[in-house]
């Protein structure tokens, strides 16, 4: 493909994780040494601040104070939540991102989320081939979710099953600190795929997790998890049960849903707003066994936990951003970057893999059927080889005053 001189744009979408400013790091650093690439600017607040020509010169940023992007959580551009409609249907965004595109001469298009942004990347790119403009679009993976199709994992999962294995840890030894009984239910992110839940079974591997994990990929009875919780209570005047917001019934309905109107509220993207499972939970368990019963909903802690991150995460997520630019200049479009999972020697190694943001967007990846045990109340040793690799490394995260140092951008726009 023919050499492509011009500015590339880069913004962030839906939730924020605590690895996701570390693949927007390294989109930025190896663009601002790229001879093609003539200006980098970010998008405030994702594909809204494209929209409303709000961007920012990050050429204009302190390199130092750059750096600190990798350990900084949350989305540092900002991020929004904003559904592209068919282009066929209506192509009003379309033309005013071919309008900024013109504009500032944007020629590299690269996002970083997840499964609503690949979708908007593989619809900005379409467009943009339909109409005859150059623009290589790349997606750069992000969710805590790990539900991203082909890749072998996503950028933010392993700093997020690190926080949650580590949490209900601490957890398992506070519950048993007194003399008396008591039943901890957990409340963990995940819709429809259960890969944070499952982060549980790390705990467990430790002898120090829930007794019970429930995921989304399995119809949730609640008189088997009530009979279960009373024969472990009965045994051991203590239990502790994992569960994703998400689990449902065996007619789809939430069980958050049982307890209140919230999964009737719609994000951005038309996805239901869950919460106050864990809640709802304690309650029907005390009414059954009369027990002292704890709700705990570990809620936005999940992906903002850049103290318990993990180093092999913060590396592999700057790796993604830089590959993506990489790719890009040397004429790579309508791709999303990953990761497949390769062992040299008996030692974990990711290496970089390129998906078609058609297969991406919009596809779900749920925990494998078989790493679920018979009851469908725990996970297998599978989940645990998997998972493991991926939450080594303790991050190098700077620190002023014994609190931690995060980024401070200047956030120039651009006129």
């Amino acid at each position: 493909m023919s050499e492509l001189k011009g500015a590339c744009v880069i913004g962030q979408s839906g939730g924020p994780t605590s690895a996701i400013n570390a693949s927007c790091y390294g989109a930025i650093k190896t663009a601002l040494g790229e001879k093609n690439i003539t200006k980098v600017y970010g998008m405030l607040n994702g594909i809204r601040g494209l929209l409303d020509d709000r961007l920012i010169d990050m050429g204009a940023e302190d390199p130092e104070e750059l750096a600190y992007m990798q350990y900084t959580p949350s989305s540092a551009l900002g991020s929004c939540r904003y559904k592209l409609k068919d282009s066929a249907v209506d192509d009003t965004d379309y033309k005013r991102i071919l309008e900024i595109f013109r504009k500032y001469n944007i020629r590299y298009f690269f996002y970083n989320g997840g499964n609503d942004s690949m979708d908007t990347c593989n619809k900005i790119s379409k467009y943009m081939l339909a109409n005859g403009y150059e623009c290589r679009v790349m997606g750069i993976p992000k969710t805590i979710d790990n539900d991203l199709a082909g890749t072998d994992h996503c950028p933010g999962y392993a700093s997020a099953a690190k926080y949650i294995a580590t949490s209900l840890m601490e957890v398992y030894h506070d519950a048993r600190v007194y003399d008396t009984g008591m039943i901890t239910v957990v409340e963990i992110m995940g819709r429809n795929a259960g890969w944070l839940t499952a982060a549980a079974q790390l705990a467990c591997s430790k002898g120090c997790g829930p007794d019970l994990i429930y995921c989304p990929e399995n119809d949730f009875d609640m008189d088997a998890m009530l009979a279960k919780v009373e024969k472990i209570y009965a045994d051991q005047k203590k239990c502790i049960v994992a569960v994703s917001e998400g689990i449902h019934d065996k007619n789809g309905k939430y069980i958050s849903e049982y307890g209140n109107d919230l999964s009737n509220a719609k994000d951005g993207f038309g996805h239901a707003q869950l919460g106050g499972l864990a809640s709802y939970l304690a309650g029907v368990i005390k009414e059954r066994t009369g027990a002292k019963v704890r709700g705990i909903e570990l809620s936005l802690l999940q992906r903002c936990a850049a103290h318990c991150a993990s180093q092999t995460d913060l590396d592999e997520s700057f790796a993604s951003g830089k590959a993506a630019v990489e790719y890009a200049v040397a004429g790579t479009t309508d791709k999303m970057v990953g990761f497949e999972r390769e062992y040299v020697n008996g030692k974990y190694v990711c290496n970089i893999k390129l998906f078609d943001l058609t297969i991406v967007a919009n596809t779900e990846k749920k925990v494998p059927a078989e790493w679920f045990n018979a009851d469908k109340d725990g996970l297998t040793d599978d989940y645990l080889r998997y998972a493991l690799p991926l939450i080594q490394g303790e991050t190098k995260l700077p620190k002023e005053d014994g609190l931690p140092r995060f980024v401070h951008l200047k956030k120039v726009l651009v006129k």
